[in-house]
């Protein structure tokens, strides 16, 4: 899942663009909107000149972007307050591991109907994008940012160490042999941030999943990590981490990225978002799916989604009516592909500037073929977060504290399951 950085904009402007519904609205004027997209600089630029396209060629509808909040991470938390005041914007960005949350609230508008519509094309976006979206049966949001995990790896680092790039069947076990070989010299094989955070947890739920596990019951009620193939998966990083000494432990999260940039780290998993600044430190570079277990090499999507707030039948009909607009490839291209994202639908990789963005962003096709090793979704529980953390807690002892695999994720199984039994 992508985070963008903080607004220079103040949330007070966001807050007054988003308050109440206008008098020409209730006159039965343009219907006017408010957009809140958590976007800055560059992004915003693009946002402002997509909502001035749209009024242009749709003079009864006006839509007013807004920052919303200084940064996306706080989204949630907003939108909440002034939903209790009886006031919301008519559209904003949000996470998705945010929509089981999102479902229960009665303002959420249900785009159920919006993306049925032939003319929408749902099924031209990737599963991993629709699954994030429908919440039992419930269409909460219209993807609006997809990426992956994978792996990239720097190629100069592989070429002095002798070793053969990464090929699409490597297995875990190839990563932890080219990790070691790759340690020397003051270089480190790869990188694990251990914040403890979902950007920990996320990048170890692929790893249960291509060895066929789940993360909790089907039925939602109980954790179902805490499997001998989960143990094995962290006791690999583990190893790798305590034994070879091959991983660098980023206990902030926020430096394996410029050591890899600096050709410190030899491969990092991530995503397509950190190609841009890898290219603009000039890095020789290429990009492979995931190790695999048995053949398996799935991965993890982390969509994101505009949600529509219910302000009135006339408004939201109008703001559901502009992300079908917002999401078709011709636009989708603009938004997504002009930002260095993936396009958020397959009809989107026949454009022209789909073909000059995989030439402009070398290897940014993996990512975008890696969309179908993404084939499930984070689990639709309203607790997810508070779980997750139980979880990144977890993998954060065993690799820095040295605590038995097996261990810890028993305790954070049973910590994961007072969670969610607190949310029934």
């Amino acid at each position: 899942m992508k985070v963008h950085g903080a607004a220079a904009l103040l949330l007070v402007a966001g807050l007054l663009a988003g308050c109440g519904s206008s008098s020409s609205d209730e006159a039965g004027g343009p219907v006017e909107l408010t957009w809140w997209h958590g976007q800055v600089e560059t992004q915003a630029k693009v946002i402002d000149e997509l909502a001035a396209d749209y009024n242009k060629s749709h003079p009864d509808v006006k839509i007013t972007p807004a920052v919303g909040t200084t940064n996306v991470d706080d989204m949630l938390q907003k939108v909440q307050a002034v939903l209790a005041g009886g006031k919301a914007p008519d559209i904003a960005y949000m996470y998705g591991t945010w929509m089981p949350h999102l479902a229960k609230n009665p303002k959420v508008y249900d785009l159920t109907a919006t993306v049925k519509a032939p003319e929408f094309g749902w099924d031209d976006f990737w599963p991993s994008e629709r699954a994030v979206s429908e919440v039992n049966g419930k269409v909460v949001g219209v993807p609006a940012v997809v990426d992956n995990l994978g792996v990239i790896y720097n190629k100069k680092l592989f070429d002095a160490a002798g070793l053969d790039y990464p090929d699409k069947d490597w297995t875990w076990d190839d990563f932890r042999t080219a990790a070691k070989q790759l340690t020397k010299d003051g270089v480190y094989g790869t990188a694990y941030p251990v914040t403890g955070a979902e950007d920990t947890v996320w990048r170890f739920w692929p790893m249960i999943w291509q060895q066929g596990g789940a993360i909790v019951t089907p039925d939602g009620k109980k954790s179902a990590f805490n499997t001998p193939q989960a143990v094995q998966a962290l006791g690999l990083w583990s190893a790798m981490a305590r034994q070879d000494k091959s991983v660098y432990l980023d206990q902030n999260g926020e430096k394996f990225l410029p050591l890899f940039q600096s050709g410190k780290v030899g491969m990092i998993i991530a995503g397509p978002w950190a190609l841009l600044d890898i290219i603009d430190h000039k890095v020789d570079y290429g990009v492979q799916v995931l190790p695999g277990y048995n053949g398996n090499h799935e991965t993890i999507a982390g969509p994101d989604n505009w949600v529509v707030f219910d302000n009135g039948s006339r408004r939201a009909k109008a703001a559901a009516d502009f992300l079908t607009w917002l999401t078709r490839p011709e636009q989708d291209a603009r938004w997504t592909l002009g930002l260095g994202n993936l396009p958020l639908r397959k009809a989107t990789t026949e454009l022209p500037a789909y073909k000059k963005f995989i030439k402009d962003i070398p290897d940014m096709d993996v990512f975008t073929a890696n969309l179908d090793n993404a084939k499930q979704a984070r689990p639709h529980v309203p607790a997810y977060p508070e779980f997750s953390e139980k979880v990144g807690n977890a993998i954060s002892e065993a690799l820095v504290g040295g605590t038995p695999p097996q261990e810890a994720l028993a305790t954070a199984a049973t910590e994961a399951d007072t969670v969610l039994g607190r949310a029934r």
